[in-house]
């Protein structure tokens, strides 16, 4: 379970071999190397940078088959309401394209140590989880549950291969219709401590009631992915305000809430979908005020202008103007 590194064999790009549906919005990619070449072995909750053919950068976790050398396999979903990323290889990419490619890396291995394992997914979240417990399947004395929640059957990713696997008894599959308060109930799975490493990867929503609810845990078995949006090296979360320009609002953003939740509350509408830096789809003028950008969209010559208002907060507690 090494560490994925492209830096052993670079490579410049990656063509499509196949492009298939595989749920509601959800296209899976097979990826081969351009000369026909093996591409390097990789662990699971590894992940690439992939240029999209607006020229977008976006990050993918690579969902297997872990053994296979000949190509490499990417779900994306088609975000109607973000910047064009995701419908753009949904929408122009075709078998034969080749995509480029910006570098590849594991921010999200299973430990090695752990013999008891969670999985937490929630809806496109699953690539990397599934990869991992594939990995876990073939790996006699590991001890794993995956959980996988979703709005409905037709938008879940892998749902068939899941259903069929030899390990599905080591599945649960949680459809909550889209309402919140029939998401699973996820307090029995971590209200007393365990052996167990806990890997979780989805929407904020779900990520931050994980890690609210494993606190009691030991810090080092709880595992998040966000493509390197995580809150490692970011400043602790302090409380700050807001100005709406147009509307002249004030509102207070507590140390534990996000700037979009209390958009959302204060009745402020604002696009969002992954909600975890990486769709772009909640972008923000941004008027005045430091902003932490702990988003993975933005380019740098946006973040004078622009904030995802999912993630990122101000500097230091300063005020924010935002053009809303």
């Amino acid at each position: 379970m090494s560490h994925f590194s492209l830096a052993v064999a670079p490579l410049s790009a990656l063509q499509v071999r196949r492009k298939h549906p595989i749920a509601r919005d959800i296209v899976r990619f097979e990826l081969t190397h351009p000369q026909g070449q093996d591409l390097p072995d990789w662990s699971a909750g590894a992940h690439i940078r992939l240029s999209t053919p607006q020229g977008h950068i976006r990050s993918y976790s690579l969902c297997g088959p872990v053994d296979a050398r000949d190509h490499w396999a990417i779900a994306v979903k088609r975000e109607a309401n973000g910047r064009g990323g995701s419908a753009s290889m949904a929408d122009e990419v075709h078998e034969g394209d080749e995509l480029p490619l910006h570098g590849g890396d594991n921010l999200f291995a299973l430990d090695p140590q752990a013999t008891e394992h969670i999985l937490i997914a929630g809806g496109i979240g699953l690539t990397p989880l599934y990869a991992m417990a594939q990995t876990l399947a073939l790996t006699p004395a590991a001890k794993f549950h995956l959980y996988v929640c979703s709005r409905d059957a037709e938008g879940t990713a892998f749902l068939s291969e899941l259903q069929q696997a030899p390990w599905r008894d080591h599945v649960t599959i949680h459809h909550d219709a889209g309402d919140t308060s029939q998401a699973l109930d996820l307090w029995p799975l971590l209200e007393t401590p365990s052996a167990a490493h806990v890997y979780c990867c989805g929407p904020q929503g779900l990520m931050d009631s994980v890690r609210d609810m494993s606190g009691h845990w030991p810090t080092h078995h709880i595992h998040f992915e966000s493509f390197g949006a995580s809150q490692e090296g970011w400043s602790e979360n302090q409380a700050f305000e807001v100005v709406l320009r147009h509307s002249g609002q004030r509102i207070t953003v507590p140390a534990d809430r996000s700037l979009l939740e209390c958009l959302r509350q204060a009745g402020v509408r604002v696009a969002s979908s992954c909600e975890s830096g990486t769709c772009g789809s909640c972008k923000t003028g941004l008027l005045a005020g430091a902003v932490e950008h702990r988003d993975m969209v933005l380019l740098a010559d946006e973040q004078a202008t622009h904030i995802m208002p999912c993630v990122s907060r101000s500097v230091g507690g300063a005020t924010l103007e935002l053009d809303l």
